[in-house]
């Protein structure tokens, strides 16, 4: 049964939570990161190591964040993960051996243990304190939005960057200017969104990891919640673990084209890696936005769930094969469709994670819904990287791709969940 769309009320938190995205995906250097790393003669099995070593990371450090988050402050967790974060764009800037870009990783990996799963309680506290429940996927899709169209410049300005300096890791290097406006934003957040619990004293300290790690065990024994987390969790997994392969797609492409032949090889592909991944993010902005009235459509959210995920694996493997056999702007087209689909269904996994837990746990129960993502990313991303050494990028997305899909009914959503009345 289709309802009624909530209206949205934009105040200045909502538009600090809005700028906040903005910034966070301001980062310069995404859209380079594979093609920055190959060329530093780093291969694709040592890149997906990268990228499990980044994940792992994140799977051990999640859930003693979430509930330091939780325990001592939001607001200090998030700081401290842009601390982080600024650290790795510093040594990334300065490395150029795979060991070095092993401690950036980890860096970066401190920080997005602090950060996932902690600004989706503090929005949902906002809602919660407002009596704005209602509004979980349509307000999560509006802040999501201005992420995504943050990413847009950020791949125009990514391109500026590299177009001019003829080097990529200079994006490391402007990557940490809008992250110290974040910090500065984050610091006039109101107190309220800390949660309820204060700093404690060392024995309350031990104390609240167990209290809270026995609730959030306790909100996991349903076995709806339990597919849910996994339907979610699989596909962002496989999303995080392909989403860069997109960077040597479009770079081959560039070199296909028969005009832009004065400009050097570097400069063609980052003006297209620009063009292409700006348009992938302005239609992502779009379908965050929209996807409340995606989800609004319907009573049961496992169909929408499962749906979107069998479409975004087959746009998958589709563009794997169009790859494989030369048909490169096939290819990339069929690659962003993964994005969209990505963007499309996360407000309305969170949002149906979020309505299943404890709310006073809720930075933690998030993080643990992030930590199965980054689980199944480290698997899939060191299987591609290993797959596309051995046979190319086309075959190892087709791998990958098709694999998933004959593996759903194992993840797939349970029906009778749905959005609360």
């Amino acid at each position: 049964m289709k309802k009624d769309n909530p209206v949205i009320v934009k105040d200045l938190q909502y538009y600090k939570f809005c700028a906040y995205g903005f910034f966070k995906n301001l980062r310069f250097f995404e859209p380079f990161l594979l093609l920055f790393l190959l060329s530093e003669g780093v291969s694709y099995l040592e890149i997906g190591t990268l990228y499990a070593i980044k994940e792992i990371t994140i799977n051990i450090f999640e859930i003693p964040t979430g509930v330091l988050a939780d325990s001592i402050g939001r607001r200090r967790a998030m700081i401290s993960a842009f601390v982080f974060y600024i650290i790795s764009f510093v040594i990334f800037y300065l490395s150029d051996t795979y060991w070095m870009f092993v401690l950036a990783i980890l860096f970066y990996a401190y920080g997005d243990a602090f950060r996932t799963g902690t600004h989706k309680a503090m929005i949902f506290e906002y809602l919660k304190i407002n009596g704005w429940q209602n509004q979980k996927v349509h307000y999560y899709g509006h802040t999501r939005s201005w992420s995504q169209m943050g990413s847009a410049v950020s791949a125009l300005l990514a391109a500026f960057i590299v177009f001019v300096t003829g080097e990529y890791q200079t994006v490391f290097l402007f990557s940490v200017i809008p992250y110290l406006l974040d910090l500065a934003l984050l610091s006039s957040y109101p107190k309220s969104l800390d949660g309820q619990r204060k700093r404690p004293a060392k024995g309350e300290l031990i104390n609240s990891f167990k209290s809270t790690i026995n609730d959030f065990i306790y909100s996991f024994r349903n076995i709806h919640m339990l597919r849910a987390v996994l339907t979610q969790s699989v596909y962002t997994g496989y999303y995080k673990a392909v989403k860069d392969y997109l960077q040597p797609v479009i770079k081959t492409f560039a070199l296909s084209l028969p005009f832009l032949v004065y400009l050097e090889t570097g400069q063609r592909s980052a003006l297209l890696v620009g063009i292409v991944y700006s348009l992938i993010y302005l239609l992502t902005s779009f379908t965050a936005r929209n996807s409340g009235k995606f989800a609004s459509r319907f009573s049961d959210l496992a169909l929408p769930l499962n749906v979107t995920m069998l479409a975004g694996l087959l746009l998958g493997l589709l563009s794997g094969l169009f790859f494989y056999n030369g048909l490169y702007l096939f290819a990339i087209v069929f690659y962003a469709g993964i994005y969209l689909v990505e963007n499309l269904r996360k407000p309305i996994g969170i949002s149906l994670v979020a309505d299943r837990l404890e709310k006073d746990i809720l930075a933690t129960a998030l993080s643990a819904e992030s930590q199965a993502e980054t689980l199944f990313a480290a698997l899939l991303a060191t299987l591609l990287g290993f797959a596309a050494d051995q046979w190319g990028v086309g075959i190892a997305l087709m791998l990958v791709s098709g694999m998933l899909i004959l593996l759903m009914p194992l993840f797939s959503a349970m029906k009778t969940m749905k959005i609360d009345e």
